[in-house]
């Protein structure tokens, strides 16, 4: 049961993340010299910029990030992993590094990121000028969530495929 357990884990972890993380990576590939809507954009809701803001797999890749996060915890503890992987405690530390850049990347997920896109959008109100400095902070903290990804893949990899490089 415990191999069906972990088997279920892994994949879910590995679907959700590649759900979460492709999708920064994907607005990165397909808007490289992408810009934080402006006033012009957000002063009318019919703007494309406005409506591309809508789509549907914002809401998606965030509960993603939820379920990416939750199968690893549940991985690290149906292991009995889990204590030393938060505390770094010897080998574990490579995967717990994985999981620290995890958590700060969901943390800036939900408690930087969705906050903002929420004036940015009009689901809270916010005057234009908020919803153009929120637009940025929404922009910034995305990319910084692309870039932490790669050492947490890093990391992550590393844990199964090269621990004796920090042995």
């Amino acid at each position: 049961m415990d191999q069906i357990v972990d088997f279920l884990l892994r994949w879910i972890h590995l679907f959700a993340g590649i759900i979460w993380v492709g999708h920064n990576y994907a607005s990165v590939i397909q808007r490289p010299n992408f810009r934080p809507p402006g006033k012009e954009d957000l002063g009318d809701e019919q703007s494309s910029v406005y409506m591309a803001l809508l789509g549907r797999e914002h809401g998606t890749f965030r509960y993603a990030a939820i379920v990416t996060w939750l199968a690893g915890v549940g991985m690290l503890w149906q292991r009995g992993l889990l204590i030393d992987a938060i505390t770094m405690k010897g080998y574990l530390a490579v995967i717990g590094m994985g999981f620290w850049l995890g958590t700060l990347m969901l943390a800036n997920l939900w408690f930087i990121l969705w906050p903002n896109q929420k004036k940015v959008l009009g689901f809270i109100y916010a005057p234009l000028d908020e919803r153009v400095r929120c637009a940025r902070i929404t922009f910034l903290s995305s990319r910084t969530n692309t870039m932490l990804s790669i050492p947490l893949l890093f990391f992550m990899a590393a844990s199964q495929h090269g621990v004796a490089l920090f042995a």
